[in-house]
C-alpha cells in the first residue's frame, strides 16, 4: 500500500516536470520570434494649408460723440442700437442763453452795419476822416465776428451724426446736465470691417517674399460661433514695426459687411490657405519628440534604424509638411517606434505611402 502511494507521487512529479519544461521551452520559441514593423515613405504631393490667427475685429469708424457746450440735455432724438443718418439731428442741449446770445450780436452786428454806412456818407462829402471810417469799419467786422461766434456756440447745442452708423448706448439721460467735453454715446460705421491680426516675423518674410505687385492676400473670417463670414477680405495695410516682445507684426484686413452682420468689438480668427507644390507628406503618428523637436527613424538599406531630426513647415490633421530632413526615398518606420533604439537591426514590411495616408483620419486632396 505506501508503496503504490510512493509510486503515484513519483508518477505526479514526473508530470509536473513534463509540463513545466514543454512550458518553458514554449516561452523560448516565443521569445525568438522576430517583430516586423511597418514602414514608408514620405509622399511628395501639392496640398494646401490653412493658417490660423486670433483676430479683433474693428468699424471702420468709431468715434466718441461728446458735448460741445455745457447746459441741460433737453432731447434725445434717437434709440439705442438704432441706424442713423449723417446729418440727423441725436441730442439737443436747452439753446435758450446761446439763442439770447446769438441774437444779441445780431443786434450789434446791425447797429455796427448802420454806424459804419452812416459814418461812410460823411467820409464821401469830406465830413470826417478816412481813419473814422476804417474804425467805424473795424467795429462792424467785429460785431460780424461775434455774431459768427454765437452761431456757433448755439449749433454746438445741437449734436447731428457725422456719418451714417449705428448707436451705442447713452451714457446720458433725458434732463442731465453736461458739462463741455462730457460723453453721450459711440458711433460706428459698420458698412466695411477692419479686422487686425498678428503675423509671426517668418510668415510675414514669406508673404512678402512671394507677393505680387499687383495682387493683395485674400483671407477668410472665422466667427466666434465657428461659422465662415460669407464674405472674403483683403489685406491691405500691414503696421510699419514688429512688436520686440513678441515678434508679430500686425496685418489688417478689410471686409464688406452690407448686411450688417459683424460688430465693433467682436473676435474670431482669421484664415489663411496656402498652396504647398510638392510639399513633402508624413504620418503625425511616425515621429517623437526629444527636447522639443521633432524625430523620426530613418530605415538604411540594411535594415537598420538611425534616429533623424526633421524639421516641420507646417501641420495639419494627422500629418507633417517637412521642410527638411528627409526625401521621398527614404524609409522611416510607421508603427512601432517606441520599440526601436538608434541603431536596431529590425525586420520590417514596407507599403507605399499612397495606401498608407488615406487610413490616416485626414488626408489633404
Amino acid at each position: 500500500m505506501q508503496l503504490n502511494l510512493t509510486s503515484r507521487i513519483l508518477m505526479l512529479l514526473s508530470l509536473g516536470a513534463l509540463i513545466f519544461l514543454q512550458s518553458c521551452h514554449s516561452k523560448e520559441g516565443e521569445g525568438d520570434e522576430e517583430i516586423k514593423f511597418l514602414v514608408t515613405s514620405p509622399l511628395t504631393k501639392d496640398t494646401t494649408i490653412t493658417r490660423t490667427y486670433v483676430c479683433q475685429i474693428r468699424s471702420i469708424q468709431h468715434i466718441e460723440l461728446r458735448a460741445l457746450e455745457k447746459g441741460y440735455l433737453q432731447n434725445i432724438f434717437v434709440d439705442e442700437g438704432k441706424f442713423v443718418r449723417k446729418g440727423q439731428m441725436m441730442f439737443q442741449i436747452m439753446p435758450l442763453l446761446y439763442r439770447a446770445e446769438l441774437q444779441k450780436a445780431e443786434a450789434e452786428a446791425k447797429f455796427a452795419e448802420i454806424e459804419y454806412l452812416n459814418t461812410k456818407q460823411l467820409a464821401d462829402s469830406n465830413v470826417v476822416s478816412k481813419n473814422e471810417l476804417a474804425l467805424a469799419k473795424a467795429k462792424f467786422d467785429k460785431a460780424k465776428a461775434e455774431q459768427a461766434l454765437a452761431q456757433v456756440h448755439l449749433g454746438f447745442t445741437e449734436i447731428r451724426a457725422p456719418f451714417d452708423g449705428i448707436m451705442d448706448r447713452f451714457y446720458v439721460r433725458l434732463g442731465s446736465l453736461v458739462n463741455e467735453g462730457d460723453l453721450l454715446t459711440t458711433l460706428s460705421d459698420n458698412s466695411q470691417m477692419w479686422v487686425y491680426f498678428n503675423v509671426p516675423e517668418a510668415e510675414y518674410l514669406n508673404y512678402k517674399q512671394h507677393q505680387r505687385q499687383d495682387s493683395l492676400l485674400k483671407v477668410r473670417l472665422q466667427m466666434a460661433n465657428q461659422q465662415i463670414f460669407e464674405y472674403r477680405g483683403v489685406v491691405k495695410t500691414i503696421e510699419a514695426d514688429f512688436n520686440n516682445e513678441t515678434g508679430n507684426i500686425a496685418f489688417r484686413a478689410t471686409f464688406p459687411n452690407p448686411k450688417g452682420l459683424l460688430r465693433h468689438g467682436e473676435t474670431g480668427n482669421i484664415l489663411i490657405t496656402d498652396v504647398l507644390k510638392k510639399a513633402l507628406i508624413i504620418p503625425q503618428k511616425s515621429t517623437f519628440e526629444v527636447l522639443e523637436k521633432k524625430y523620426v527613424f530613418v530605415v538604411d538599406k540594411d535594415g537598420i534604424a538611425r534616429q533623424r531630426e526633421v524639421a516641420i513647415g507646417a501641420e495639419i490633421p494627422d500629418l507633417y509638411i517637412i521642410t527638411s530632413g528627409l526625401t521621398s526615398d527614404d524609409k522611416i518606420v510607421l508603427e512601432g517606434i517606441r520599440k526601436i533604439s538608434d541603431g536596431l537591426k529590425i525586420e520590417y514590411t514596407y507599403e507605399d505611402p499612397k495606401t498608407v495616408l488615406p487610413r490616416l483620419k485626414v488626408y489633404v486632396e
